[in-house]
Parts: C-alpha cells; sequence; structure tokens
C-alpha cells in the first residue's frame, strides 16, 4: 500500500472499500458563475483517485458523488511507487474490470477525444498512469505492453533512482541514463506522456531536452511559494511552458511549512505564481488526493501513521510529511469547483479558470497522444 492507496482503498486488485464519507457540497457556496462555468468545462483532475466501493457494481451513492461533483475524468495512479510487473498487471485488469462492469458509468480514457466524449455521455473517465517505473523493471519493451492496456502517462521514476532516471530524494547527480533516453524515444514514439513530476533537477534538465513532445508534470507546487524538494523552481516552470507542458497543483502538505496544515490560500498562491510564470496555457490541476474527503479520525491517524513507517523505512518519504495529505477547503469531493469559484473571486476570466480546469491537460495530451 502506498500513500494514496491508504486514502482512496484500491484492495488486492479485486475489488473497492466502501465508500467514505464527504463533506457536504453546497452549491449555495458558489457564485452562479462559478457554477455554470464549472458545468460547461471540461474538468480534468490530473492525479486523483476515483470513488471507491465494495463489489463490482457502483452503487448509487457513488454514482451520485460523482455526479454531484461535476469531474469529468481523473488521472489515476497504478501501481503505487513500488509494486511490480503482475501486481501492476492485476491493479489494471481490476479498473479493466470495473469499467466493464458499470459501462454507464465508467470510460477508460485511451485518446484526446475521449475526455469530450466523457463529457458528452456523462460518465466518468479513469486515465491510467503510472507514478514509477517500478513494473518496467529495465525493459522498455513493457512500455509498449502497458500502452496496449491504456496506460497513457508514466514517470521515469519516483522519488528514488530507478533503471530510466532519478527522483527528487536521489543525490544531485543521478541523472537521465541512456536506457532512459530509450524509453522518451519509446514513449514519443507511442504516444505516451512523460510526466516529470517527481524528477530531480538533472532528470527534468535531460528528459525534457530528449522529448521530441511536451513534457507533463501532472502533480506539483511552487518551490517559490514554498521551497520543497517536490516543488519546482521557476526555472523548471518556464522550460515546461516552453516545451508545451503543463503543471498540475496539487493539494498536499507540501504546499506550506510545516506542521501547520495548508488552506486554500496556501494553495491559490501556488496557482497565481504558475500562472504568473507559466502562462494561463500551461497550469492546471492534479491533486494528488482520493476523491473525497481524507477522514481525519482516530483510526485514520492509525493507519497514516503506519503508512508513514513503511515510507520512512524504503527511503521515500519527502520532507514534512508529518500532516494529513489535504488542503483545507479542498478536503472534499467537489474540490474543481471550489477552485474555479477561487480564480473568478481572485479576478481571473472564465478564459483562464476553463483552462485551468482541463482545457490546458486536454490539449496538452492531443499533441502528445
Amino acid at each position: 500500500m502506498d500513500r494514496r492507496e491508504f486514502m482512496i482503498g484500491l484492495g488486492a486488485g479485486t475489488a473497492m472499500f466502501a465508500v467514505r464519507p464527504t463533506l457536504a457540497m453546497a452549491l449555495d457556496e458558489f457564485s452562479p458563475l462559478a457554477r455554470a462555468l464549472h458545468g460547461r468545462s471540461i474538468v480534468l483532475d490530473c492525479n486523483c483517485a476515483p470513488p471507491d466501493f465494495d463489489g463490482w457494481v457502483a452503487p448509487a451513492a457513488t454514482i451520485a458523488q460523482i455526479k454531484a461533483a461535476g469531474v469529468t475524468a481523473v488521472k489515476r495512479t497504478l501501481g503505487g511507487f513500488n509494486a511490480p510487473f503482475e501486481d501492476t498487471v492485476a491493479e489494471i485488469a481490476a479498473y479493466q474490470r470495473a469499467v466493464e462492469v458499470n459501462p454507464g458509468v465508467f470510460m477508460q480514457i485511451r485518446n484526446a477525444d475521449d475526455f469530450a466524449e466523457c463529457k458528452r455521455s456523462g460518465r466518468f473517465g479513469i486515465l491510467f498512469s503510472f507514478e514509477s517505473a517500478t513494473c518496467l523493471g529495465d525493459n522498455i519493451d513493457r512500455i509498449e505492453l502497458f500502452f496496449n492496456l491504456g496506460v497513457r502517462v508514466m514517470q521515469l521514476s519516483y522519488n528514488l533512482t530507478s533503471p530510466f532516471g532519478a527522483g527528487v530524494l536521489a543525490p544531485a547527480d543521478a541523472g537521465l541514463t541512456e536506457l532512459g533516453r530509450k524509453a522518451i524515444d519509446s514513449m514519443n514514439s507511442l504516444g505516451v506522456a512523460l510526466d516529470l513530476s517527481h524528477a530531480n533537477p538533472a532528470t527534468t534538465r535531460a528528459a525534457m531536452a530528449a522529448s521530441k513532445k511536451p513534457v507533463l508534470m501532472t502533480h506539483g507546487g511552487c518551490s517559490a511559494v514554498h521551497p520543497h524538494p517536490r516543488n519546482k523552481t521557476d526555472g523548471q516552470l518556464r522550460a515546461l511552458a516552453d516545451k508545451g507542458g503543463v503543471i498540475g497543483i496539487y493539494d498536499l502538505f507540501y504546499l506550506a511549512p510545516s506542521p501547520r496544515q495548508p488552506n486554500l490560500d496556501d494553495y491559490m498562491a501556488h496557482m497565481a505564481h504558475a500562472l504568473k510564470v507559466c502562462g494561463e496555457d500551461h497550469v492546471g490541476i492534479g491533486s494528488d488526493t482520493g476523491f473525497g474527503a481524507q477522514m481525519t479520525t482516530p483510526e485514520s491517524r492509525v493507519q497514516w501513521d503506519e503508512e508513514q513507517k513503511k515510507r520512512n523505512a524504503t527511503g521515500v518519504a519527502a520532507p514534512e510529511e508529518d500532516r494529513y495529505p489535504y488542503t483545507e477547503g479542498l478536503n472534499r469531493a467537489d474540490r474543481t469547483l471550489v477552485i474555479a469559484d477561487a480564480l473568478l473571486k481572485r479576478g481571473y476570466s472564465e478564459r483562464v479558470a476553463e483552462k485551468v480546469l482541463g482545457a490546458n491537460f486536454v490539449r496538452a495530451f492531443r499533441e502528445i497522444w
């Protein structure tokens, strides 16, 4: 189990756990303009887990939660930060089975037109992605195998090193390997988006230079707002924009100094900075959370502490993971509506808000795929 699995509860690759309650979605919190904008937009959270549920058939409560939140699609990380090949295949099979059993509810995203089809049909899109390269081993032929299973976004490493590149907790002199260059060539050829969210500066620079297509940072923050290994420098953000890519702002603990829980103002400070540095065409949403609300009960605290022990033991835990992984004000299923409303209240145009809600990532995927 990794941090995201703790939050959303995919168990053993065979079934979904029970739906957790979420904060009430009170539409009167938001302006009519924000509600209308959100309702007509393609809303893509580029790092979020779908709602979880028991068994294979989505219950009415899950369907209602999806409809109320108004999210068109999410990019779902599969394989955690260290799942081997067999476990990752089993997890993909479980998600594909859930889509197959609920054809009127879920849709697997395989091409850029699928986002508009999800919006038109009212189905909830799920885009398969990898955060870790563990399941690839050192075999780049597996990139094509997973592409054929519908995985459309991949990273070269999690926080440490892999046969392909280095993550943000790796030594500074660790970078893109020759095998990593070949992997990027394979991704470009097949139409797999390269995600550099967890890449260290050396890998980021080399990977951007090696890629012939736009690259992404699907979930991150701005180090100018809060210095942290997982947040990106202005230089990295400008290079991403120059490459045609998009950064999704997450709502994790890395947005603000420990021990304070980040809040909506912290989130919007990162969003505003990214828009200033990258421009309005290169910023989106990548919450890096579960679909609903992060529970904060004593029982969930025990689970969270146990998960952190595992992350610390494997060396993948980043600094400041000493709080729950959520942002106050965004710990809810309709967080994208909160963000749309906050953008408008801070003077951003409807055009900018619609791009942030999903249009920027859709454009980038169209160019990459």
